[in-house]
């Protein structure tokens, strides 16, 4: 027997070697043409015929927007806890009005006009308010506690949004230079002499400044932390009188109020400049306060401050002098505010 034989030749074998040659030949047509009818892209290539391009139509989906909108600083403020850090001038001595202002156990002289209380009314602090400043605070003071109380840095954390605080006008001796200006013979260059003592530990508060503010934004990391420079106490012009302290010594008390003021703003703009690079969702800003109280500096007829105030039974300047009034802590609230409302200037690293 022999083996099935192979399509051409049974082809041949029944319409002969022509047939065989037709049915070779229509094979081939069908394997050129085919592509070029059902492909119209491979007969235009082959034809170089210019064929409309097919259009895709992309059917709009959508989409829901997971993008993070940013907190305003109102926001990121008051979205935590308010708490009030610093020396004298945010504890509010010399604003003294009630009978529990006076207490003689209140060590830290924090008093009901301190700017704290309007700052507080002032906005809705989620989780609440708090009021720990302490008159005398140093930087060290706010780390380790004073007057029997704990640390003041301790009074804050994670959940604290906002904190303000006054410092540094202690850590450079700003009482005592005071009272070298006024217990002195008239026309003494003694209160103008205390610039080399004043100088040296202005250099030693450029070291402690920076690493207090370190602590405070390590412990509230998304704290907005506000801090207050120092109003200038003194006319340029006038005498204050009572005071002994002449117009010459109040303008160059006014110029190192000024000198540490720069020294605060450059500390507190560095560690601002700091979080923003590590894009860290806390700010440090400056409030300057140095021309809050124009117009009605000490002995003016309208004193935002305090002046001269001795205690004749012990031959001492009370606590209070030099300090701001009620109105004072009303001028330095404004300001505060102001600042809340308005930001660090640059975006917050915090999202709703």
């Amino acid at each position: 027997m022999t083996g099935p034989r192979s399509w051409p030749r049974r082809v041949r074998d029944r319409l002969g070697d022509r047939g065989l040659a037709i049915a070779l030949l229509l094979i081939f047509i069908a394997a050129v043409f085919t592509p070029l009818a059902a492909f119209p892209a491979v007969r235009c290539e082959v034809f170089g015929k210019s064929c409309p391009r097919a259009v895709h139509t992309l059917q709009a989906v959508p989409v829901t927007s997971t993008q993070a909108v940013p907190l305003t600083p109102v926001e990121a403020a008051t979205r935590g806890a308010y708490v009030a850090l610093g020396d004298s001038y945010s504890s509010g001595l010399g604003a003294e009005t009630t009978a529990a202002d006076h207490n003689p156990l209140n060590r830290c002289h924090r008093t009901s006009n301190a700017y704290y209380h309007q700052v507080a009314r002032e906005f809705r602090f989620a989780g609440g308010t708090a009021f720990w400043a302490c008159s005398g605070a140093t930087t060290a003071d706010v780390l380790d506690g004073k007057s029997g109380e704990p640390a003041q840095l301790g009074r804050i954390g994670a959940g604290t949004s906002l904190v303000t605080i006054s410092i540094g006008g202690n850590d450079v001796g700003f009482s005592r230079v005071l009272a070298g200006c006024v217990v002195k013979l008239p026309w003494s260059r003694r209160c103008q002499e205390q610039g080399g003592d004043i100088a040296a530990r202005v250099a030693e508060l450029r070291r402690t400044l920076p690493a207090l503010l370190d602590k405070i934004t390590d412990r509230a990391p998304r704290a907005r932390v506000v801090v207050m420079g120092y109003p200038r106490l003194f006319s340029e012009v006038d005498n204050a009188s009572g005071d002994n302290i002449d117009v010459a010594d109040q303008r160059w008390l006014n110029a190192r109020a000024r000198d540490l003021n720069e020294l605060i703003r450059q500390t507190v703009r560095e560690a601002d400049e700091r979080l923003a690079a590590d894009r860290a969702p806390g700010s440090v800003e400056f409030v300057d306060a140095y021309s809050a109280f124009a117009g009605h500096e000490a002995g003016s007829l309208d004193p935002y401050v305090n002046g001269l105030a001795v205690n004749l039974a012990g031959l001492s300047a009370e606590p209070r002098s030099f300090h701001p009034t009620v109105e004072g802590h009303r001028a330095l609230a404004e300001l505060f505010i102001e600042q809340i409302r308005k930001g660090p200037g640059r975006p917050l690293n915090q999202f709703r």
